[in-house]
């Protein structure tokens, strides 16, 4: 899990916040950092979907899955578990 977390922030560092060596607290509020609005939600749901073959629906859309790099990479283990199944 640390890898797909590390992999995420490192994506999140380089293309929301233009700093590819910035730090993001895993647990943290990226709505509440400032890091993502909607426009950069709607990029990383794309990037989720293109780099780990997802898909994202609306009803997911949600900060319980896209709030946080904890959060994020909860939910694509989760999607990519499910694919699998």
């Amino acid at each position: 899990m640390q890898q797909l977390e590390q992999q995420i922030s490192s994506y999140i560092a380089k293309n929301l916040m233009f700093d590819e060596k910035a730090q993001i607290p895993r647990s943290e509020s990226l709505l509440e950092l400032g890091v993502m609005d909607s426009t950069g939600a709607m990029d990383l749901v794309m990037y989720l979907e293109s780099e780990f073959g997802i898909t994202v629906a609306d009803e997911e859309l949600v900060p319980e899955n896209l709030d946080s790099i904890e959060r994020i990479a909860a939910f694509v283990k989760r999607k990519t578990t499910e694919q699998v199944a």
